[in-house]
């Protein structure tokens, strides 16, 4: 993902709200959001390249979500695909505290990334930039730099997020894809310089960007009740200007015994 809007624990009927895009060149093959054959509980999609993916949830409520950290003078080949550090999180049986000690001792190995990994209980941000906290209550905005890094699109993103949370179900959808499809670039003055010149910086301070080879390739919402109902929706676009998969999923979480040893 590119763009994480999150709200925790901060909605009256909602433990997590989540809206958020995936930024991607296009010609990278991937699969849209569907349950996984080789792993039954998880709901996400799927990095057809590594293997990976950038966001999903498990039956058993297990949450994760991952955003490249934008530092193209320490970028490195060859490294593993960060995309693994969601699934391998949603296919094992760890907590998430046990998969971030393991995690702390390898993050070395990887190029820039910034996770969200929880489960029914909490919620923690990790970083090979900055490292490890458990998260409070509260909205949060997460791009290509450190948790609410104020970006022009995390601001506005974290803004209109605060502006939804007196809605729910479908109006609270919509509301969210509305915030995902926000096409206006910033203004030159509030660019950040991350090291990829002013016109990719141009190009890529939208919440939804748009190139002839790179931008918002799916739009994905999820709500995790607090009655243990969850709700997550896809827009997969891949460039095109209307969404051309929509995928709608619903289901109760479940007991985590279930799944031991999968």
């Amino acid at each position: 993902m590119c763009l994480i809007l999150f709200a925790y624990q901060s909605h009256p009927s909602y433990r997590l709200i989540v809206a958020a895009n995936r930024d991607e060149f296009y010609e990278r093959p991937s699969a849209p959001a569907d349950f996984w054959p080789v792993c039954p509980q998880v709901l996400a999609g799927r990095d057809l390249k590594d293997g990976g993916t950038w966001m999903g949830i498990t039956r058993d409520g297990k949450f994760a979500a991952i955003t490249n950290y934008r530092d193209p003078a320490s970028h490195r080949s060859g490294v593993p695909s960060r995309g693994k550090l969601v699934s391998n999180y949603l296919c094992g049986n760890m907590s998430p505290e046990k998969y971030l000690d393991k995690l702390s001792r390898q993050m070395d190995k990887y190029n820039g990334f910034n996770l969200l990994i929880g489960d029914k209980n909490d919620l923690f941000f990790l970083s090979n930039r900055s490292g490890r906290q458990r998260l409070n209550t509260g909205i949060y905005g997460l791009s290509n730099h450190l948790l609410n890094t104020p970006w022009p699109k995390v601001r506005h993103g974290k803004k209109a997020l605060s502006a939804a949370m007196n809605m729910k179900g479908a109006p609270l959808e919509e509301a969210l894809f509305a915030i995902l499809a926000d096409r206006k670039k910033a203004p030159e003055r509030q660019l950040p310089s991350t090291g990829i010149g002013l016109e990719w910086e141009r190009l890529l301070s939208p919440i939804f960007i748009k190139s002839p080879t790179y931008g918002t390739r799916s739009s994905t919402i999820l709500l995790v009740g607090k009655n243990k109902h969850v709700r997550f929706a896809e827009k997969v676009f891949d460039g095109k200007p209307e969404p051309w998969v929509e995928s709608m999923f619903s289901f109760r979480l479940e007991n985590s015994e279930k799944y031991r040893g999968i």
